[in-house]
C-alpha cells in the first residue's frame, strides 16, 4: 500500500513539473477567448475576434471605473506606442517603441524587468519605430524587433534564451507584428514593403527559434521546409513564375505580411494579409501581381496556401490588403471577416475562401463602384487610376483624386467583433488623396515608391468614427464621429460594451448596440493602440497604452498638420471598479 501511495505521490508531483514546466500550451492559446483570467495572444484569442466574456464592468458600473496604476516607458524614446499587451499568472507582457520589451506586475504597476534590443544604426521602419506585441509559449516571450530579429526571452527573468535573425534590415526589412503561435509553431511575416522587400509567412520552433518552413507571398518565389539538422528542402514555387507579373518586377514585388496573422482552431488554416506590390506605380507591373493585396490561408503544418481572395488586383494606390482577418461563425458556416485598406468590408468563407459579402464601410469610394460578388473581382473605374508616367514627358503620370487615402478606410488598428450583437466594431478614417505616378527602378535598401501624394481629410467635422457594421446586410448600425483619425484598435466585452481609443488621448467606452459614450478618460497622449481587459482576483482590469505616433503623423500630408498639437508619449493605464 505504501508502494502505491509513493509511486501515486511521484507520479503526482512528476506531472506537476511536467506542467509546469510546459508553461503556457497551444490549448490554453487556443482556448484564450473562453478563459478571461489572461490574454495570451494579439486579439484575445488567435481568432483575433477581441471579445472578452467578461461583464463585471458594463453600462451600469462603468462610472466607477477608475485608473489603479499607470507605468511610463520611460526615456525619450516615446513616439507611436502601438502594443497590445499580454497577461499571464499576473503578470503583463508589453512591448514598447524601439524594440523594447517590459514585464510588469499586472496588478500594481511595478516593473519586474526590462528588455532593451540593442539597435543599430540604418534601420528603416517605414512607418514609425513601433511594436504591436508579443507571443507568449512554454516558458518564454517571443518578440520581434526593428532590425528584422526574433527574441526569445524566460517570462520570468527576462534573460534571453534565442535570438534569430529574420532577414536583412540594410535590404528594408523589419519586424513589428505580433507573432502568431499556431499548432506548436511560431508563425511569423516581415515588414519592408516600401523598399521592394519580398513578402512571405515563416515557421519556426517556438522553443528554439529554429526554421520550419518558409513560404513567399510573391508568386515565382521558392518555398522551403527545413529538416531536423536544418538543410533546406525546396517545396514548390508559390503560384507559377509571370502569370501575373510581368518580366522580373516579382524578384522586388513586396507583398509585405507585416501586420502578422490569425488562426481559427476549428478550421486549422492560418489567415495573413498581404501588402502592396512593388513599387506603387502600377504600369510597371501589368496583371493581377498574386499574392499581393490579399488574404492568403496557410495549412498551419506545411505552409502550403489552400486559397487566397486578393482584395485589389494589380493595387495602384497603396491599399495594402494586410488587415487582420477575422474569424466567426454566420449562418451555420465558418466565416471571415476583412475590412480592407480599400474602402470595402469583405465576408469571405474561412473554409474555402469564396466571397459571401462586399460592401463599402466608407461613404466614398472613387477607384472601383463596387465588388462583383460572382467572380469576387472588383469593378474598376479607370480614370480613378493614377496615369502611367510614360504616356506623358515621362517625369509625372496624370495625378488623380483617390478615395480612401492610401493610409486606407481602415489600417492597422483591429477591429472587433461581439457574438452578443453579432456587429463588428470598425475604426475607420474618412480621407483621400491626390496621388500620381513616376518612373522608379529598384536599389536595394532604397524607397521603392514610383509615386506621389497629398492626403486631404473629406470632411471639416471629423476624419475618424468608430462604426458598428452588420456583416450580413452591409448596414451601419451606429457610429461615432471623431475629429481626428483613429489609429487605435477596439475591444468589446460581455458587459455590452465596446472600448476604443483616440489620438486626442481618450480611452472611451460606448453601449455595443446604440453607440452611446458611457465613459471616457483621458490619458495624455493619443492612443493608437488596442485596448484589453482581463479577471484578477474576483476584479475585471481594463489596459491600454498611450502614445502618439504611428504613420498618421509621418506621411498624412493635410492630416498630419491638422493633428501637430498632439503630444508623444508613452505609457501603459491599467484600471477596474471603484469599490467606494
Amino acid at each position: 500500500m505504501k508502494r502505491k501511495l509513493l509511486s501515486l505521490l511521484v507520479l503526482m508531483a512528476a506531472t506537476q513539473l511536467g506542467a509546469q514546466a510546459a508553461g503556457v500550451t497551444d490549448a490554453m492559446i487556443e482556448n484564450d477567448a473562453k478563459t478571461p483570467g489572461d490574454v495570451l495572444s494579439w486579439g484575445l484569442g488567435p481568432q483575433g475576434q477581441r471579445h472578452s466574456t467578461l461583464a463585471q464592468v458594463n453600462a451600469k458600473t462603468i462610472k466607477n471605473l477608475v485608473p489603479v496604476w499607470s507605468m511610463s516607458f520611460g526615456g525619450e524614446k516615446q513616439r507611436g506606442q502601438q502594443s497590445q499587451p499580454l497577461i499571464h499568472e499576473g503578470k503583463m507582457y508589453v512591448t514598447a517603441s524601439y524594440s523594447r520589451l517590459f514585464a510588469v506586475d499586472a496588478k500594481t504597476g511595478q516593473k519586474l524587468w526590462k528588455y532593451e534590443h540593442r539597435l543599430p544604426e540604418g534601420i528603416m521602419p517605414c512607418c514609425d519605430v513601433i511594436n504591436r506585441g508579443a507571443a507568449i509559449y512554454g516558458n518564454l516571450v517571443i518578440f520581434g524587433t526593428l532590425d528584422a530579429q526574433l527574441v526569445a526571452l524566460d517570462k520570468d527573468s527576462g534573460k534571453v534564451v534565442w535570438r534569430e535573425k529574420i532577414d536583412d534590415y540594410k535590404a528594408g526589412y523589419s519586424y513589428t507584428a505580433a507573432p502568431l503561435i499556431a499548432e506548436g509553431l511560431l508563425l511569423t511575416g516581415v515588414s519592408g514593403g516600401e523598399f521592394g522587400v519580398v513578402g512571405r509567412v515563416e515557421a519556426r520552433d517556438p522553443m528554439s527559434g529554429k526554421l520550419v518552413w518558409v513560404r513567399p507571398m510573391v508568386e515565382g518565389h521558392m518555398g522551403y521546409r527545413y529538416d531536423a539538422e536544418g538543410k533546406a528542402v525546396e517545396t514548390g514555387v508559390s503560384g507559377t513564375t509571370n502569370a501575373t507579373w510581368p518580366g522580373e518586377m516579382w524578384k522586388t514585388g513586396g507583398a509585405a505580411t507585416w501586420l502578422g496573422g490569425t488562426y481559427d482552431p476549428k478550421t486549422r488554416l492560418a489567415y495573413f494579409g498581404t501588402g502592396n506590390p512593388g513599387p506603387w506605380n502600377s504600369h510597371l507591373r501589368k496583371g493581377d501581381n498574386l499574392y499581393s493585396a490579399s488574404t492568403v490561408a496557410l495549412d498551419v503544418k506545411s505552409g502550403q496556401i489552400k486559397w487566397h481572395y486578393q482584395t485589389t488586383p494589380n493595387d495602384g494606390w497603396d491599399f495594402d490588403g494586410v488587415n487582420e482577418f477575422v474569424t466567426f461563425d454566420m449562418g451555420g458556416k465558418r466565416m471571415g471577416a476583412k475590412a480592407d485598406r480599400n474602402g470595402f468590408f469583405y465576408v469571405i468563407d474561412a473554409e474555402n475562401g469564396k466571397l459571401q459579402n462586399a460592401f463599402p464601410f466608407v461613404t466614398k469610394v472613387t477607384w472601383a463602384k463596387g465588388i462583383d460578388k460572382a467572380t469576387g473581382r472588383p469593378d474598376f473605374v479607370a480614370e480613378g487610376r493614377p496615369g502611367d508616367p510614360t504616356a506623358g514627358d515621362g517625369k509625372k503620370g496624370q495625378d488623380v483624386f483617390a478615395a480612401p487615402s492610401f493610409l486606407g478606410g481602415k489600417n492597422q488598428m483591429p477591429m472587433a467583433y461581439s457574438p452578443q450583437t453579432g456587429l463588428f466594431y470598425v475604426p475607420a478614417n474618412e480621407w483621400g488623396m491626390d496621388i500620381w505616378n513616376e518612373p522608379v527602378t529598384y536599389k536595394k535598401g532604397a524607397a521603392y515608391l514610383g509615386a506621389g501624394f497629398t492626403i486631404k481629410p473629406l470632411y471639416e467635422d471629423y476624419i475618424g468614427a468608430l462604426r458598428a457594421v452588420d456583416p450580413r446586410t452591409g448596414k451601419i448600425a451606429w457610429e461615432v464621429k471623431n475629429s481626428a483619425p483613429l489609429w487605435g484598435g477596439v475591444l468589446t466585452t460581455a458587459g455590452n460594451l465596446v472600448f476604443w481609443g483616440t489620438p486626442e488621448g481618450y480611452l472611451k467606452a460606448a453601449d455595443a448596440k446604440t453607440g452611446k459614450v458611457v465613459w471616457q478618460f483621458q490619458t495624455g497622449s493619443g492612443i493608437v493602440a488596442p485596448p484589453v481587459t482581463w479577471e484578477q482576483d474576483g476584479e475585471q482590469y481594463v489596459s491600454v497604452v498611450s502614445g502618439w505616433g504611428g504613420a498618421v503623423p509621418l506621411w498624412g500630408g493635410e492630416v498630419a498638420k491638422k493633428v501637430n498639437f498632439l503630444e508623444q508619449g508613452g505609457s501603459i493605464w491599467v484600471f477596474k471598479l471603484h469599490k467606494g
